[in-house]
């Protein structure tokens, strides 16, 4: 014998649904159909906007697409609170995720960004760092001059700092001939190559931990800057004693003026992060640190190009051209490039003059 509430559920032999999932479907199914209208505009403004932006939308839509957002928003808030049926808020989810996309998201594409990236906004995120700039500079050239002021007492720092990929030929006692050689053009290449590349690895692992250690208030920044410059300073002072100063000069500047600047941003990045961080000023600690991480990490997307430059004068005019005089035109250009980009070069912004 069926109980009363079971045959409550059953009609002639046909299942009848429970009257609460029957109220809870007939909800939904009116909550859907008030504002679908409104969700079916707005979902045929967003398809066109993704197809072709802004171009395919006309004035009423795009001042109706603020207000449509809204209420799909709202629809969603309810739907969720409400538990309507899940085809519903999943329908919604989506619909207003590609929205708020297109009411919130960025406006510019990646070509769009790239030219305001290199018409202004990597130079104006470099000037802003400023002082951070002076202390990396004067660590580096500290760093330097410790290098060769320690080979110069006693030659065993030689080997604790150079790396033993560049200690090749380049060593203390090597002749001047020898190491004329090891500056030569594309017919000596062979160790060129090699020594290039150790340098190439080298001063991109110290431009990428610069930056990355910059949160622990920059000192390893400015510990790397001193120890990378300071394998320069030996270098400089082994040549040097040979008399060969000049032409060491030369043959770095070539590819040294773009690769040496560029660990200077990269260490004047993590410091201006960790100097953020010791002194945050009236805002709290996580803010400040957070606001000169997105000025450094622009200073580092331009960092990166500069490596690339950098790679691609080690592996072509410094090995194919021969002389002080034309060695020290491609660096001293590049130098000029870089201080004029920097620090002449200073576009209007968006609103105006820049401060």
């Amino acid at each position: 014998m069926k109980t009363p509430v079971i045959s409550a559920w059953f009609g002639r032999g046909t299942l009848v649904a429970p009257p609460d999932i029957a109220s809870a479907t007939l909800r939904s199914d009116r909550f859907r159909l008030e504002r679908e209208g409104d969700w079916r505009r707005l979902e045929a403004i967003v398809a066109r906007m993704e197809r072709g932006g802004l171009k395919r939308i006309s004035d009423e839509d795009l001042l109706a697409l603020p207000a449509l957002y809204r209420i799909a928003a709202s629809s969603l808030a309810v739907a969720r609170e409400t538990s309507l049926d899940a085809a519903t808020l999943a329908y919604l989810e989506a619909l207003v995720q590609r929205a708020w996309f297109q009411v919130y998201g960025p406006r510019r594409g990646f070509a769009a960004w790239l030219r305001g990236f290199l018409l202004g906004g990597w130079s104006r995120a470099v000037r802003e760092m400023w002082l951070d700039l002076c202390i990396a500079l004067f660590v580096m050239v500290a760093g330097s001059i410790v290098g060769w002021l320690l080979v110069a007492r006693d030659e065993a720092w030689y080997y604790r700092l150079v790396p033993g990929g560049l200690a090749d030929t380049r060593v203390p006692g090597a002749s001047r001939e020898d190491l004329l050689a090891t500056l030569g053009t594309e017919e000596s290449a062979v160790g060129l190559s090699s020594f290039a590349a150790q340098l190439f690895s080298n001063n991109s692992a110290v431009c990428i931990l610069s930056f990355a250690l910059g949160f622990a208030f920059g000192i390893p920044s400015l510990m790397l800057l001193v120890h990378n410059m300071a394998v320069l300073g030996a270098l400089v002072w082994l040549f040097a004693g040979q008399g060969l100063g000049t032409e060491l000069a030369a043959w770095l500047s070539v590819h040294g003026t773009t690769e040496i600047f560029g660990i200077l941003l990269s260490g004047a990045a993590g410091l201006h992060i960790g100097r953020s961080m010791a002194f945050p000023g009236p805002r709290p600690v996580l803010a400040a640190a957070a606001e000169a991480g997105q000025r450094g990490a622009v200073v580092m997307v331009g960092v990166v190009i500069m490596m690339v430059i950098a790679a691609l004068l080690e592996a072509f005019p410094r090995q194919l051209v021969e002389g002080t005089a034309p060695r020290f035109l491609i660096g001293g250009t590049m130098l000029a490039f870089w201080l004029a980009y920097f620090f002449l070069y200073r576009p209007r912004e968006a609103g105006g003059e820049e401060p």
